[in-house]
C-alpha cells in the first residue's frame, strides 16, 4: 500500500488483511452495506408493513428509553409517518415499567386501535408480553440485537442477526441500525432497485433511482452514527460504513434537535462569508467550529438524550429527534440539557458513595466482583455508577437500586475477558429478568435472593478470571520515536476514524522522554487542580520539536517530572482545537518513570 510499517501493523490488528480490506477500510462506501433482505423475518416485516400502509392501520413504534432505542423510534416513525399518517410512538417508563415491552404499552395500543406494534432495540426476550398483544388483536414485529434465548416471540417477524439460524453476515448492528435496515428494505423495495445493484449493470432509470435511494437513506443515518456511538458497539464492517456517513450529515447538514444539543456542549455553527459584494448573504457557508467525532456523540450528545429517560420521560428525547420546528427544539434541547444537569449531579454522589463502600467495607476485601446496592441511588444512573466502578477497580460490577415493583433492580458492566452475560445465565434461577451482552446487561432479582446470587456470581468470577486481581492494563498498538509522528503518518491516521470498539484510537509508546523545561510556559504543571500539563522531549531527538502533552487524573506526577526525571509515555495522537488554532497534541494513558522500569524486562 506504500505505508509504512507501523500503518500496516496497525491494519493487522484491526483484522485489515489484504489491499481490498484495506481499500474497503479507507475509502467507506454505501455500497459495502450487505442486503436487508439477508436478514432472516424481513420479508415477512416488509410484507406487513405494506399490508398496515394499504389498509391505513394504525401503527405503533415501540423502542427502549436509551439513546439506541430512542434514535431508532424517531428513525423509523419518521420514515413511516410519511406512508401512513396514522401512526404513534411510545416509549416505556423507566420507573413505572422498566425495560422491554411492558404490557401498559400493550393496553395503551390496545385502546388507541393500534393493530401493528414495531418494538425496536427491545423484545427478543418478550414472549408473554408478544402472546398477549396477540389476544388483543395487535401483530408485532420484534427489530432487536441482544442475545435471544432457545424461545423467540411468536412475532410476524423476528429481526435480530444474533439468531442462529440468521444468515445476515453482520451480527453487531445496533438497535437502531436494525431499524435502518427495515426502512432500507422498504424503500428499496418503492424504488424497485437495491443498493448492492452492481451500478454497471443498471439502465440509466434505474442507476438514477439508486441514486435517490442512496440520498434518502443518508438522511437517517445521523440517528444511527448517534446510537453506535452511544450503544458501544463495534465500528467494523457495516458499523463503520454507517458511522462515516452517520457523522458526514451531522458536521454538514445536522437535523435540528442534534444541533439544538450540541448548543449546550459548547459546539456551535458559524457563518463564514465567501468572496465579496452584492451576492456575499447568498454565498454564505455554515460550519462547525471543529469537526465532529464519535468521541463528542459519545459524551455531548448520548448523555443529554439519555437524561430525558433517566430522569422524566424519553418522549422528550424522541420528540426533540423528530422536530423541524426551531423554537420546539431550543425548548426541548434546554430542558434536556436540564435533566442531564441533574444526571450529573446524581451520578457524581453515587459514584462517590459506592467507592466509599468498596475502599472501606471489609466485605469487599479479596473480593474478584464487586455487587452494591442502595435504595436511594436513582434507577437511571446504576449503569453510569457500574461503569465507573469498573474503571476505579477493574472487576466486574453490578450496582443495584430499589426498583419500582418491589424487585431489586440494576445493571451489570463488565472487564475485558469476562463475560458477564454468560454469568447471569449461569444465575437465571435466582434472578427474575436479566438481558444485555458480554460487557452490559440489566438485572432484576428478589431481595431474598440477593446473598446466594452474590456468592454464586462471585464463585463464577472467580472461575472465570482466576483468584488473582488483575490491574488495569493499558494495550499498545505500536512503540515509535518521535520522529516517525510526519505529516503524512498523522494524515493516514486520521482516516482510521471514526473510532471506536475494535477500532480504537491508536495507543504509541514512546520511550527515555522528559519534560521540555524553558522555566516558564513549557514546564510541567497541574490544571483544573488534578491535570497534568506538558511538553515531551525526546532524548535521543533533541533537535525535534517538544509535543505539548495532557495527563488527565495524574498531576501528582507533576513534581517528579519537573525534576527532569526521565520517563516512557503511552500516548494518543490527536488534534487539539483552542480559540481557531489547531496543533498535535499527546493524550497520556500512562507514565512510568526511569526508577519504576529497574528490574523490569
Amino acid at each position: 500500500m506504500g505505508v509504512d510499517r507501523i500503518i500496516a501493523t496497525l491494519l493487522v490488528e484491526r483484522g485489515v488483511r489484504t489491499f481490498e480490506e484495506a481499500r474497503c477500510f479507507f475509502r467507506p462506501s454505501l455500497d459495502q452495506i450487505h442486503d436487508p433482505f439477508l436478514m432472516k423475518g424481513m420479508q415477512q416485516a416488509i410484507g406487513r408493513i405494506n399490508e398496515a400502509i394499504k389498509r391505513q392501520e394504525r401503527i405503533m413504534v415501540y423502542g427502549d428509553y436509551d439513546v439506541d432505542g430512542t434514535s431508532a423510534v424517531a428513525l423509523v416513525y419518521s420514515y413511516l409517518k410519511e406512508l401512513n399518517p396514522n401512526i404513534d410512538f411510545y416509549v416505556p417508563d423507566r420507573e413505572r415499567e422498566g425495560y422491554g415491552i411492558s404490557y401498559q404499552g400493550i393496553d395503551y395500543a390496545s385502546q388507541t386501535g393500534v393493530k401493528l406494534m414495531i418494538a425496536l432495540d427491545c423484545g427478543i426476550k418478550a414472549v408473554e408480553q408478544v402472546a398477549y398483544a396477540s389476544q388483543k388483536g395487535i401483530d408485532f414485529i420484534i427489530g432487536d440485537h441482544h442475545l435471544p434465548d432457545e424461545t423467540v416471540p411468536a412475532a410476524v417477524a423476528v429481526l435480530d442477526p444474533k439468531q442462529p439460524d440468521c444468515p445476515y453476515p453482520y451480527k453487531e448492528l445496533s438497535g437502531c441500525g436494525i431499524g435502518f435496515k427495515i426502512v432500507e428494505a422498504h424503500l428499496e423495495q418503492r424504488l424497485g432497485v437495491r443498493l448492492c445493484d452492481l451500478p454497471e449493470q443498471l439502465d440509466e432509470a434505474r442507476r438514477k433511482r439508486q441514486e435517490e435511494l442512496k440520498l434518502r437513506l443518508l438522511q437517517y443515518l445521523d440517528l444511527v452514527a448517534v446510537s453506535i456511538a452511544s450503544d458501544i458497539v463495534p465500528i467494523m464492517g457495516e458499523n463503520r460504513v454507517l458511522a462515516y456517513y452517520g457523522l458526514r450529515v451531522i458536521n454538514t447538514k445536522p437535523r435540528l434537535g442534534i444541533e439544538a444539543i450540541l448548543k449546550y456542549g459548547h459546539i456551535g455553527r458559524r457563518s463564514e462569508d465567501e468572496g465579496a459584494g452584492s451576492d456575499r448573504a447568498e454565498k454564505r457557508t455554515d460550519y462547525f467550529e471543529k469537526e465532529l467525532t464519535i468521541s463528542d456523540l459519545v459524551f455531548l450528545i448520548g448523555p443529554r438524550i439519555n437524561a430525558a429517560g433517566r430522569l422524566r420521560s424519553a418522549f422528550d428525547s424522541v420528540r426533540l429527534l423528530l422536530t423541524d420546528d426551531p423554537i420546539m427544539a431550543r425548548n426541548l434541547a434546554e430542558e434536556i440539557n436540564e435533566y442531564n444537569l441533574q444526571r450529573k449531579k446524581l451520578d457524581t454522589d453515587a459514584t462517590e458513595e459506592a467507592r466509599r463502600r468498596v475502599d472501606h467495607d471489609e466485605f469487599y476485601i479479596g473480593r474478584q466482583s464487586l455487587v452494591l446496592f442502595d435504595e436511594h441511588w436513582h434507577r437511571g444512573v446504576v449503569g453510569i455508577v457500574a461503569s465507573r466502578i469498573v474503571e476505579a477497580y477493574n472487576k466486574p460490577t453490578i450496582v443495584f437500586t430499589r426498583g419500582s415493583d418491589g424487585l431489586i433492580t440494576g445493571s451489570a458492566r463488565s472487564v475485558k475477558d469476562f463475560d458477564i452475560h454468560q454469568a447471569l445465565e449461569q444465575c437465571a434461577d435466582l434472578l427474575e429478568h436479566f438481558g444485555g451482552h458480554r460487557s452490559a446487561a440489566g438485572v432484576s432479582l428478589k431481595q431474598g435472593n440477593m446473598r446466594a446470587f452474590l456468592e454464586r456470581f462471585e464463585a463464577l468470577v472467580r472461575q472465570g478470571m482466576g483468584e488473582e486481581e488483575v490491574p488495569p492494563e493499558v494495550e499498545i498498538d505500536a512503540e515509535i520515536d518521535f520522529s516517525q509522528i510526519t505529516p503524512k503518518f498523522l494524515r493516514i491516521l486520521k482516516q482510521f476514524a471514526p473510532f471506536g470498539p475494535e477500532n480504537t484510537v491508536p495507543v504509541f509508546l514512546s520511550r527515555n522522554l522528559v519534560d521540555y523545561n524553558d522555566g516558564g510556559y513549557y514546564g510541567a504543571r497541574v490544571v483544573g487542580h488534578k491535570h497534568l500539563k506538558f511538553h515531551a522531549m525526546s532524548l535521543q531527538e533533541r533537535m525535534l520539536k517538544p509535543y505539548p502533552a495532557i495527563a488527565f487524573q495524574m498531576g501528582e506526577c507533576c513534581e517528579q517530572m519537573r525534576s527532569g526525571a526521565k520517563f516512557d509515555l503511552c500516548y494518543q495522537l490527536e488534534e487539539n482545537y483552542w480559540r481557531g488554532h489547531t496543533e498535535v497534541q499527546l493524550n497520556v494513558k500512562d507514565i512510568k518513570f526511569a526508577e519504576q522500569r529497574k528490574g523490569e524486562k
